[in-house]
């Protein structure tokens, strides 16, 4: 079998990019609820307002989903002049929170929220990178690809 990959969509979505929070519980009249904290709201806002493309588009099978986050450089990563970095500044990837699945599951979460596709288990192979921005915008890059096997 090879595969055959088609592309779908190659977009930059600028935004603050977060996490997509567990859902909490509490008790209320001796009943446990659940709800969705709202700290990615925006961020989803981003998506849905960038990828009007795609909505609705509720594609079939397979999928490859790439996702390459560019986050933000605090202050403290600067000389004085405000735009050369320090020699002690990470260069590159950015290994701390958010978790790069968590990255991953708000946006996949907006998207499957859109009719991009019909469920995100149709993704059967997802990238996901995290990097400092070098132009101090923040964002994610999405690439999506349909997946066909054919029989050789």
């Amino acid at each position: 079998m090879i595969a055959r990959f088609t592309s779908i969509c190659d977009k930059t979505i600028f935004g603050q990019p977060k996490a997509q929070p567990r859902a909490r519980a509490f008790a209320c009249n001796g009943k446990a609820r659940m709800y969705d904290p709202g700290t990615a709201e925006a961020w989803k806002g981003d998506i849905a307002r960038q990828t009007t493309k795609l909505h609705g588009m509720n594609l079939l099978g397979c999928l490859k989903v790439s996702l390459y986050f560019f986050m933000d450089r605090p202050k403290s990563h600067f000389k004085n002049d405000g735009k050369s970095l320090k020699s002690t500044a990470p260069k590159r990837y950015f290994a701390k929170k958010p978790d790069a699945d968590n990255l991953a599951k708000a946006v996949l979460d907006a998207l499957t929220a859109l009719n991009v596709w019909g469920d995100d288990s149709q993704i059967v192979i997802l990238e996901v990178t995290k990097v400092w921005s070098m132009d101090q915008r923040a964002g994610c890059i999405l690439t999506i690809l349909t997946i066909s096997e054919d029989e050789v």
